[in-house]
């Protein structure tokens, strides 16, 4: 397993669209606080794009990796290696490698010239985004045979999480406004890993007021050390579950 695992996190390393990702998040990110005169804004600033950005690039590569190599799993799979040791090492190649490549790009700005604690925790679910997006290209890849039909799927999944959820959730105010749904709305973040990403960094940075009441109930839910842990449980979950039902179809598919 550690031979597959180096050998796909340094082809990954090497390749020059991850290259080209981490010089461009480099680029934003000194590019936001350098344009800004206060740290405040420029993290705002950079958790726009990196709320945008990073699920696209992790969701997009990643599904374009697994569809290239399947020559490569074909092969392993010829040889006495369980199915379960390839699936999970492509995956831990694939999400330390999108990890490594933020932290680089994004990671040293933001240590430098944001709060430490805000910069630990920007980088922190940072990373979670992106090892969530790559469990779920990974997901979308061995749903179907048909590449084209996989990309598509991972980019409906971002599409959804990224711009439509919000919609959703709008809607729902809009139509139920003459009635008490805040806590249903802060339930409904849980299904979004993008919306739980942008609210623990917001409450961070303490701008909750900005959000309004719904703010008020965030803060309630979330701002405390335990609603802290449940958030982060629950990016871990958005991580665990795709991946199991991907290297649970992958187990069983015929190759």
């Amino acid at each position: 397993m550690m031979q597959i695992l180096k050998y796909v996190a340094l082809d990954i390393l090497k390749n020059k669209i991850v290259i080209a990702y981490t010089v461009m998040l480099a680029l934003f990110s000194w590019s936001a606080f350098g344009l800004e005169d206060n740290a405040s804004k420029g993290v705002l600033t950079l958790l726009n794009i990196i709320l945008l950005t990073v699920p696209l690039v992790s969701v997009l590569f990643t599904t374009i990796y697994v569809y290239n190599s399947n020559e490569f799993i074909e092969l392993l799979i010829s040889h006495p290696v369980k199915r379960s040791k390839i699936w999970k090492s492509l995956f831990i190649g694939l999400s330390t490698s999108m990890v490594v490549a933020y932290v680089i790009g994004t990671g040293i700005p933001l240590l430098l010239f944001a709060d430490f604690g805000t910069a630990i925790m920007m980088i922190t679910a940072g990373s979670l985004l992106s090892i969530i997006f790559v469990a779920v290209a990974f997901l979308s890849s061995i749903l179907t045979r048909d590449k084209a039909k996989g990309i598509g799927i991972s980019i409906i999944a971002w599409l959804y999480f990224a711009l439509l959820f919000d919609g959703l959730v709008l809607f729902l105010f809009f139509q139920f406004a003459d009635y008490p749904i805040e806590k249903v709305v802060v339930a409904l973040s849980a299904l979004s890993p993008i919306d739980l990403t942008r609210i623990l960094i917001l409450l961070r940075l303490d701008v909750s007021a900005m959000m309004g009441y719904t703010g008020a109930i965030f803060q309630n839910y979330f701002g405390s050390s335990w609603g802290l842990l449940l958030s982060f449980g629950l990016l871990l979950l958005w991580i665990l579950i795709p991946f199991y039902f991907s290297l649970r179809k992958f187990k069983k598919k015929d190759l």
